[in-house]
């Protein structure tokens, strides 16, 4: 299903304490995402001071900030959003003291997680319409002049089939637009799944159609990756540049190998990737939860890319 966001709130203002890079871009150009996945852990014993909460708290900080400034945002949510099985009570208890003060700004994808319930209905319940729904569990919106992708990387047979001949149709629908994907699952990691992993073919129908970005999880971490095809081939000219945030609150875990075209790996503290989608490109910083924990005279990863 296809659909357009209502009105969001936006901006980038607190991006200034936090370091430079996106807080150059003038306030009302483009639309900020904060994006992250792997998020509340419910054996912490309060919510209110795990991980989850501590991302929970620079996403709403930030985008309080946004909707004074008067530039639009959202919230994109990488898949495992509560751990261990995405349960109905996990959602009640630790995500939405959390995460979920900012729901109605949230698109989300699931995760494996969320599967550990019987067709991941608690989460379907808890986002509803956002979400798409148990049997097309895809969707798309416009967030400004991009298009935005969810897909789900759980989905195998019949499902996955007619998930790719949907994001077929939909990438020749809207030709000509920016384009950003998120799923679960990343095809390539240096992380604790090591890849490849899940989602070639829908890597390579993005790929063929000149689409940009590609957000992912699963694990718990962040790496970004250079331009590269579906078969990890680097393409600096036509690739997708791929990042995992797997940051969201749950847990660090370390890499494993340096996987070919990795160009920066995080897994010493949580935090969540911040987009600029502009008119024709697009510019992002890695913002971590807790900066004083940054060693000195570090600078979280930020760059500018353009659209093709």
């Amino acid at each position: 299903m296809s659909r357009m966001a209502p009105r969001l709130l936006g901006g980038l203002a607190l991006l200034a304490a936090v370091g430079p890079g996106l807080a150059s871009t003038a306030a009302g150009a483009g639309v900020t995402v904060y994006a992250a996945g792997d998020i509340a852990r419910c054996k912490h014993p309060d919510p209110r001071w795990s991980g989850a909460a501590a991302t929970a708290r620079l996403v709403e900080g930030l985008l309080r900030s946004d909707a004074h400034a008067g530039v639009q945002s959202a919230v994109l949510t990488l898949g495992d959003h509560t751990y261990p099985k995405g349960t109905a009570a996990e959602f009640a208890r630790c995500y939405a003291p959390t995460w979920g003060r900012f729901r109605d700004l949230t698109w989300p994808t699931p995760g494996n997680h969320e599967y550990a319930s019987a067709g991941a209905q608690p989460y379907f319940a808890y986002f509803g319409e956002r979400a798409g729904s148990p049997q097309r569990p895809w969707y798309s919106l416009r967030l400004g002049s991009w298009l935005v992708i969810s897909l789900d990387s759980n989905l195998k047979g019949a499902a996955h089939a007619a998930q790719l001949a949907w994001l077929r149709e939909e990438l020749v629908r809207q030709t000509g637009a920016c384009t950003l994907a998120f799923w679960h699952h990343p095809l390539y990691s240096s992380g604790g799944h090591l890849g490849p992993g899940r989602m070639r073919d829908a890597f390579a129908q993005l790929h063929a159609a000149g689409a940009e970005i590609v957000l992912s999880g699963h694990d718990h971490d962040y790496e970004r990756f250079a331009p590269q095809d579906a078969d990890g081939r680097l393409d600096r000219a036509r690739g997708l540049r791929q990042f995992v945030v797997g940051t969201g609150g749950a847990y660090p875990t370390p890499f494993l190998q340096l996987t070919a075209n990795s160009e920066v790996r995080e897994a010493s503290y949580e935090g969540v990737l911040a987009l600029r989608l502009l008119d024709g490109a697009y510019e992002w910083r890695f913002l971590p939860a807790y900066p004083g924990r940054v060693p000195a005279g570090a600078t979280p990863d930020h760059g500018r890319g353009k659209c093709h």
